[in-house]
């Protein structure tokens, strides 16, 4: 098989991977979740153990650990997986251009009603400003989309700008895993299953230095800030977190970022694009 047909195939895989996990995340235990701003849900794997998915926190605002995260960014903002919206938000208060994607549905809807700006859109997809965002976010286990690290750290590559910061939250272990599970909540309502990962630092950077990223030494917080830090990566409200950087070096393949996707796109206005600095208007 030629180097480009495989690139194909494996882009193809990709896709059919995040169109799995976009169907199955856009079903009513986790819809239900999120306009009720509670829990319980859970992602179940096979075998029957259950990952709790922390649905209060995530429809509240920015905690101490979000922050940590949230003063290292630079430029605009991409967060994948938004959720609600609660890092959109805090990151709009704070003047920063960003832009929430996400496939649920109610979380675009959330994110849009707390005054962000969101797609209806997975990752995959053609997106705005790709190959000039500042900043990626893929914080609450977001590493894990599509259930292979590698081909997702290769697209967040095409979508940063030269020397871009990607900030990811990891697993509180040293784990590497990649399952298939369904979304439930505590009465069993069950979702389709669908492919995700879950990383710690160690296997993220593992990966990540394999694929020609380096990690982040460039240190945002201030002396207020008490989270324990090595290099790129630190510590908050026992939450981890790994800070790298695109190479300014790497091949990447652009799409249109105005390609024809009418019903992704949930928010009132879409984000237009501007100059090659400023992947969305800030208005």
């Amino acid at each position: 098989m030629s180097t480009a047909n495989a690139m194909g195939t494996a882009s193809a895989m990709s896709t059919a991977s995040a169109m799995s996990t976009a169907t199955a995340w856009c079903v009513d235990p986790y819809a239900d979740a999120l306009r009720n701003g509670r829990g319980p849900l859970f992602l179940r794997r096979a075998d029957g153990w259950l990952l709790p998915l922390e649905v209060e926190r995530w429809c509240a605002r920015a905690d101490a650990a979000d922050l940590s995260a949230l003063r290292r960014c630079e430029g605009a903002v991409l967060d994948v997986g938004c959720g609600p919206g609660r890092l959109v938000a805090a990151l709009a208060v704070r003047g920063r251009t960003v832009l929430g994607i996400d496939v649920s549905e109610a979380a675009v809807a959330h994110t849009v009603e707390l005054g962000g700006q969101a797609l209806r859109r997975s990752v995959f997809e053609p997106l705005p400003g790709e190959g000039r965002w500042g900043t990626a976010l893929l914080i609450d286990g977001n590493i894990g989309i599509g259930g292979d690290p590698d081909a997702l750290l290769r697209r967040m590559a095409q979508l940063l700008a030269p020397g871009g910061l990607l900030i990811a939250e990891t697993a509180p272990v040293d784990i590497d895993e990649r399952v298939q599970v369904h979304v439930t909540d505590a009465q069993g309502a069950a979702g389709t299953p669908f492919p995700w990962a879950r990383l710690g630092s160690r296997a993220l950077l593992r990966r990540a230095r394999r694929l020609g990223w380096r990690t982040d030494h460039t240190d945002r917080t201030d002396r207020m800030d008490r989270t324990d830090r090595t290099g790129g990566q630190w510590t908050a409200e026992g939450r981890c977190f790994v800070a790298l950087r695109r190479a300014r070096t790497i091949r990447i393949s652009s799409h249109s970022a105005d390609a024809p996707n009418s019903t992704a796109v949930i928010s009132s206005q879409r984000p237009r694009n501007t100059s090659p600095g400023r992947p969305l208007d800030a208005s």
